[in-house]
């Protein structure tokens, strides 16, 4: 057994078809310079002893308790997908999305644990900003954890696993962060495939607003009850998704502008941006710059995670650059 292991994975943003990716309709996104940092190494006492930094969070669990852990969230994600429970109720806490994790590799992977286990998170993307942290630690965590113990999955055990435990968070996951996360690039996903695109030097911004009252399970709740009303409205989306592209392909600024902006009034038009965030988007508009929020939004309260910005640099003091980068998930020490 290996005596420690390391694995990073970047965050992502989805420059088009948030929401309405789940409903098979096309998005665009990409991997970028945030990373959530998995390292797994020995200790005496056998059992898991998490240090989650940034949550945060840090104590022990036995196997057991772990397995207990894992078994109610399972239990109360069936409830939730029979209309019986909230989404909240499956992930109670955001270190409960780790445990889970954890205990199902240590499972899957036949370890008793006669020697203990410390699994220590840090991690640059902001929690709950639409920066895909959740899915940061699900591949960085898989990575280590696989490092760790000598064992490896298969693409397709790997890709369930992702999908599986990340829907425990979201209630229906895209598979878009997972993918970026562990891929890393920029790719326009649609009907099950993934094409890769071309990046390009375009100034990229984000400013944090802050992390939403809700949970993203919650909003993507609300989505799927305004769509189910309003259908039409899912093309939309799809026809301004084609319209940033073609215009990301064309390296066009001023029509990736327009096309950011008629998102944005579209995410406006779903109820997922606060009367706030759209008050700063119509001032950068105005600025000549375009923007968006990046994640599921917000349903309530005034902040709904990380607005990109597109078009040159934002007056505003949490402003901060960005980058696509090329790389997915990798092991920094093994």
């Amino acid at each position: 057994m290996r005596r420690m292991t390391s694995a990073r994975a970047p965050g992502k943003l989805i420059l088009s078809g948030e929401h309405a990716v789940a409903y098979g309709q096309s998005a665009l996104a990409f991997a970028v310079d945030r990373y959530l940092t998995t390292t797994v190494s020995s200790q005496s006492p056998p059992e898991v002893m998490f240090d989650l930094v940034n949550l945060p969070h840090k104590g022990s669990r036995t196997l057991s308790a772990l397995r207990r852990i894992a078994n109610r969230a399972q239990q109360s994600f069936s409830r939730f997908q029979a209309g019986e429970a909230g989404i909240r109720e499956v992930i109670r806490k955001p270190f409960e999305l780790m445990e889970y994790t954890a205990s199902k590799l240590i499972d899957r992977f036949n370890q008793s644990l006669e020697h203990g286990v410390k699994i220590r998170t840090e991690s640059t993307i902001p929690t709950g900003s639409g920066m895909g942290s959740s899915a940061a630690s699900i591949v960085s965590a898989t990575r280590a954890l696989s490092a760790y113990f000598n064992r490896e999955l298969t693409e397709q055990e790997r890709h369930s696993f992702h999908l599986e435990t990340e829907n425990l968070q979201h209630g229906r996951s895209s598979g878009i962060d997972l993918y970026l996360s562990y891929h890393g690039g920029m790719y326009y996903f649609t009907c099950n495939t993934q094409q890769p695109r071309p990046i390009w030097d375009t100034p990229l911004w984000v400013i944090d607003s802050g992390a939403p009252a809700c949970t993203t399970g919650e909003c993507t709740t609300h989505v799927r009850q305004v769509f189910d009303k309003h259908p039409g409205l899912i093309k939309q989306f799809a026809k301004v998704t084609e319209q940033i592209d073609r215009a990301w392909q064309q390296q066009d600024l001023e029509a990736l502008k327009q096309g950011v902006y008629a998102n944005h009034q579209l995410l406006c038009q779903i109820g997922v941006v606060p009367e706030s965030v759209q008050q700063l988007i119509d001032t950068l508009w105005q600025q000549g710059l375009a923007a968006k929020v990046c994640g599921a939004g917000a349903i309530c309260g005034d902040k709904a995670g990380v607005v990109l910005v597109i078009g040159g640099r934002p007056d505003h003091r949490q402003a901060q650059q960005i980058q696509i980068v090329e790389h997915g998930v990798e092991l920094i020490c093994a």
